[in-house]
């Protein structure tokens, strides 16, 4: 079967650069998904975006549908004929719908009953009456963000300026928002022309003929290589974050890198200052030093060729000058005001009109802090955590941190050294905003970690009390961010505090100032089963699987370490000699202890038989083994050793007996064993392959 090339272009006004990337793996997505359920075959596929387009080339597609050729099965025999083996109305209804006649029934067994079945062809439509339905994916998309223009009804994420739809060298011919497509596309804005693209295969080259790098995998390589070219040539170090070299390669279609000088005087800003003025404003890369000292230089790419760097280099001098002469007087302002004088201020701040001000708020932070400092025993820390939580949020009402809200934190320390707060106090401040996203590390240090907590803490049960709970993708308040955050601190740092008190910890403050709208108990319920979505959410991002996840959160959360030390344990041993036979042997005990409805204190003198005696002894020696233990590994070893004993019990043992006092002493030493067992994990949940 003949194949041919299949290109699609969408030619729109500047998308914003955080929409480019997503939008062309929907394109593709979506262009694939539905050459897969049209039958039609198709070979590599490659997806292409600028500010001004979005793309996809499909080679080798073929020209028609696959033929199809299966076996409908219909109404059983009995069903089809009626008494005087005429057609039934189901077995006419179902060759009806398989487009057929009776006549072209036949009937086969399965399973001892005889069905009608029918042989079913459908012929494959030509590629090309089909491509049409393109219009169809395109108007489908969705963003963001959308925008209607003209007279159109059609929501987009721009106007759509031209349509190139080519199958082979054939216009695949539709309109949207009364675009016609064709096979005329525009180059650069500036540097390129109009240009025809005759034939798929040439759509990049062509592009490129005409200043503008569609693929942008291959535009991004170029802007890591003329960086390196450039650290190369000057000695210098360009620290390239992720996130910026992405926004920065959708913002332009040929890239050119340059680089630009500010005043040495501006080095006198804390460094976080010169950095988020030139990435999150300018779009520019700082430059350091081999020692990692910042540098008076800028980097930055521009869109378009190395004509006339030296002007556009200026032109972002100037900018950044005027961006550095505002933060540094905005720096020398803030360094007026004392602490206390900010701290006056948040009381003026609604943090949430159900919830109170940004002042309350840190007063129930500061509550928290000094009750979980007490609670992990932190004498000589909690001093410094208690001055930290007073003061976290006083650099809010600072005007660096309103110019750039991302410093929040980093400013805080640095006015805080500066105005004598012990160096643990400010770099607490910092920390207590750590993890700020998925990818972040934990607080340092334990005073950071402890307000942290305090904060997200707060936070939550705040919101929770409240009502304010996430649902779906809507999580307005970050909260789901927050319990992560406490998840991995907990889980980092090793704390032996439990989730259940933490929440308890957290919901105390509001309690006794009457800011609990809804039940205590239903909101310690909402608030434990989010947290366990989260513990969750933790071990899958570590690969355990997900048995073995329901089988370590089955009942309380506990010590987010210990559980998360548990799921690993299982998941080393889950493949070694004797795990199925250990875990068959728990799980038994697990099974027949919740038929225990009255337990009693296990009496040894009841016992009938040598094995109920020696699986009693054994239990003592290990839960005395398990309780002594600090790691994980051992407790599952002392519960496995287990094993022999309880094979050997339920062979010699019958735990129902029809004496109701030993029934019940033999599944009181069931619900015992049980009880240990599920402290470590619910073995009974676990998948034995």
């Amino acid at each position: 079967m003949s194949k041919r090339d299949l290109l699609l272009e969408i030619g729109l006004e500047e998308m914003p650069a955080r929409f480019v990337t997503a939008s062309m793996k929907q394109l593709s997505d979506k262009v694939q998904k539905w050459l897969k359920e049209k039958a039609i075959e198709f070979g590599a596929v490659e997806a292409f975006s600028t500010p001004r387009r979005l793309a996809i080339l499909v080679k080798d597609v073929s020209e028609s549908q696959k033929d199809i050729e299966e076996e409908a099965k219909g109404p059983a025999k009995k069903i089809a004929l009626d008494s005087e083996g005429n057609w039934s109305k189901a077995a006419l209804g179902f060759v009806r719908g398989q487009g057929m006649t009776a006549e072209d029934i036949y009937f086969k067994e399965l399973k001892g009953i005889e069905y009608a079945h029918v042989n079913k062809f459908i012929k494959g439509q030509p590629t090309s009456q089909l491509l049409s339905e393109l219009q169809e994916i395109i108007s489908g998309m969705t963003f963001p963000k959308n925008m209607r223009w003209a007279n159109q009804d059609l929501r987009f994420v721009r106007p759509i300026k031209w349509l190139i739809a080519l199958f082979g060298n054939e216009v695949v011919p539709f309109s949207i928002a009364d675009v016609e497509t064709g096979r005329e596309t525009k180059g650069h804005r500036f540097l390129g022309e109009v240009a025809m693209i005759e034939a798929p295969e040439e759509y990049e080259a062509t592009l490129r003929d005409q200043f503008v790098m569609a693929n942008p995998d291959k535009r991004r390589s170029v802007i890591l290589e003329q960086i390196k070219s450039l650290e190369q040539e000057k000695g210098w170090i360009i620290p390239v974050d992720e996130d910026l070299l992405e926004e920065v390669n959708n913002l332009v279609e040929y890239p050119t890198v340059l680089f630009g000088h500010f005043e040495e005087e501006f080095l006198e800003l804390p460094a976080e200052v010169l950095i988020t003025s030139m990435k999150e404003h300018q779009r520019y890369f700082p430059v350091k030093d081999q020692d990692g000292k910042l540098l008076a230089f800028f980097v930055t790419v521009r869109n378009g060729d190395d004509r006339h760097l030296e002007k556009v280099s200026k032109g972002n001098e100037k900018v950044l000058r005027a961006r550095l002469s505002d933060a540094a007087f905005f720096f020398k302002e803030d360094q007026k005001k004392e602490i206390a004088d900010a701290l006056k201020k948040l009381d003026s701040i609604v943090y949430h009109e159900e919830i109170g001000t940004l002042a309350e708020k840190t007063a129930r932070v500061t509550a928290v802090t000094g009750d979980l400092a007490d609670a992990l025993n932190l004498k000589a820390e909690k001093d410094l955590a208690l001055r930290a939580a007073e003061i976290a949020k006083f650099d809010l009402v600072s005007h660096m941190v309103y110019e750039f809200p991302e410093l929040q934190g980093y400013m805080g320390e640095k006015y805080a050294l500066l105005k004598g707060e012990a160096k643990e106090v400010a770099a607490a401040i910092n920390e207590h905003y750590m993890p700020r996203h998925a990818d972040d590390n934990v607080p340092p240090s334990v005073i950071g970690a402890v307000v942290s907590i305090a904060e997200k803490i707060d936070t939550l049960a705040s919101f929770f009390a409240i009502g304010v709970i996430p649902t779906g993708s809507q999580d307005p308040y970050a909260l789901r961010r927050q319990a992560s955050g406490v998840v991995q601190i907990l889980a980092e740092k090793k704390w032996n505090i439990s989730l259940e008190e933490l929440i308890t910890l957290g919901l105390k403050g509001l309690e006794s100032k009457g800011l609990l709208k809804r039940d205590l108990d239903e909101v310690k319920a909402d608030m434990f089963t989010f947290f366990k979505a989260r513990v969750k959410h933790l071990l899958q991002e570590q690969q355990i699987r997900y048995d073995l996840i329901d089988a370590v959160l089955i009942d309380e959360i506990g010590f987010i370490h210990s559980l998360v030390e548990r799921a690993h344990v299982l998941d080393a041993k889950k493949e070694e000699e004797g795990f199925k036979e250990s875990l068959e042997a728990l799980s038994r005990v697990m099974n027949i202890a919740v038929k225990c409805d009255h337990k009693v204190t296990v009496d040894p003198n009841a016992f009938e038989n040598e094995q109920e005696k020696a699986l009693y002894e054994k239990y003592q020696t290990v839960a005395l083994r398990y309780a002594e233990s600090k790691k994980e590994k051992e407790r599952f070893e002392h519960l496995i050793s287990l094993q022999s004993e309880i094979e050997s019990y339920f062979e010699n043992t019958m735990v129902m007996a029809d004496d109701e006092a030993i029934r019940n002493n033999r599944l009181s030493l069931m619900k015992e064993i049980s009880d240990l067992v599920s402290g470590f994990a619910a073995m009974n949940k676990i998948i034995l392959s």
